[in-house]
């Protein structure tokens, strides 16, 4: 199995969000370098059912990675997240552009953030543009998640994550990751141990209290890391869109005719 790019499967983390509130994050420091590679995805229902299939590509140039994940859903639905970010002592997003379209994806998007400008673009389903500006923090991670938790020291007890909302007005919400233990799975046969990082979207105020009463907090996402010197994403498991079912994005292998 060839070691996947860390980093978002499928942008879950502010693809279900519509509320949020500022609090305080900084950005993760960098423990591992990424560098160039290709990996092997696929999404699943929770009761194991493959819906799509898809590639996770990094490239380095500079000081620069790109880094593309593009996801083929059985019906022809698309999600493809391309994320430009440097890794020069702490990770800082350069650029995001997010894009899902198709029968799986009740609300197609078309998202362009540019985090140095807090410039953000959207295209409407009709094509019609839309520019936003929002003054982003440095740590704004949109695409960037099981990057940054290969970084974090499972011994953290708490990682504050900045994200802009891919909603008709972004907004700039933060995320509250905690490790939430160690869970076991198979290597060829070989047992092997993970960890569960908890991902809880904060809604505070007013927002806060009325979300969960009115069916508007998001649930919690879940990003699995084999930890070490040489941490490496295992699985992602929460909804792609707002509303949407929890789904399970892994890593696969290859597979050769007899």
């Amino acid at each position: 199995m060839h070691r996947l790019p860390a980093r978002s499967f499928g942008p879950t983390l502010i693809t279900a969000v519509l509320l949020g509130v500022k609090l305080s994050a900084e950005p993760v420091p960098v423990r591992h370098l990424q560098g160039s590679s290709h990996g092997f995805l696929a999404v699943k229902t929770v009761e194991g059912t493959r819906i799509a299939t898809g590639d996770a590509t990094q490239i380095v140039q500079g000081d620069r990675l790109t880094s593309r994940v593009i996801l083929r859903f059985l019906d022809g639905s698309i999600d493809e997240d391309i994320t430009v970010f440097s890794q020069t002592g702490v990770f800082r997003l350069i650029s995001d552009h997010h894009i899902q379209r198709g029968r799986s994806f009740p609300k197609p998007i078309d998202i362009f953030i540019n985090a140095s400008s807090g410039q953000i673009t959207s295209r409407s389903e009709d094509g019609k543009l839309r520019q936003d500006h929002l003054g982003l923090p440095p740590d704004v991670s949109n695409g960037l998640p099981p990057n940054l938790l290969m970084n974090v020291l499972p011994t953290k007890p708490e990682t504050k994550l900045s994200f802009v909302t891919p909603t008709e007005k972004p907004r700039l919400i933060h995320v509250s990751v905690k490790p939430a233990g160690e869970v076991p799975f198979m290597i060829g046969g070989t047992k092997r141990k993970a960890i569960d990082f908890l991902l809880h979207v904060e809604l505070g105020g007013i927002t806060g209290v009325v979300a969960p009463l009115i069916g508007k907090q998001p649930p919690d996402y879940h990003i699995w890391i084999l930890p070490g010197t040489s941490p490496a994403f295992i699985r992602e498991e929460g909804p792609l869109y707002e509303g949407g079912p929890i789904w399970r994005i892994e890593q696969i292998s290859p597979e050769f005719p007899p």
